[in-house]
């Protein structure tokens, strides 16, 4: 059985509850020591450009800087679906620090044979 974890967001900062719950998520696998992987679509992949992905969600949550570097600390890595990206004319010069490019395909390859437990959001 495969340690992997793929966490799937959909939304941006317009929900930063949401945001601020899959980063939860993802770093508490990442930081069990399981390959993460976030799979950004939608208006989440704004949050793949620096400087989006600021403030705190709730009284008492973590930032979201805060959880995005624990997160890169861990290990924790992003595919950005080219076609939602593309879509809004963001510049892929400008990602943050284990963001790449990608879509079903090399998620499915970063997946592999054993297979993956997966959170959408």
């Amino acid at each position: 059985m495969s340690n992997k974890a793929v966490v799937s967001l959909t939304t941006g900062m317009e929900d930063p509850e949401r945001v601020t719950v899959a980063f939860l998520v993802a770093l508490g696998a990442a930081e069990q020591g399981r390959p993460t992987l976030m799979f950004l679509t939608k208006e989440a992949v704004r949050l793949a450009v620096p400087g989006v992905a600021v403030g705190r969600a709730c009284e008492g949550c973590p930032s979201l800087p805060e959880l995005l570097e624990r997160y890169l600390a861990a290990g924790g890595t992003y595919l950005v679906c080219p076609v939602c990206f593309n879509a809004k004319a963001l510049d892929p010069e400008n990602l943050v620090k284990g963001a790449e490019i990608g879509g079903t395909i090399p998620m499915w390859q970063w997946i592999g044979d054993e297979g993956a437990t997966t959170f959408s959001y």
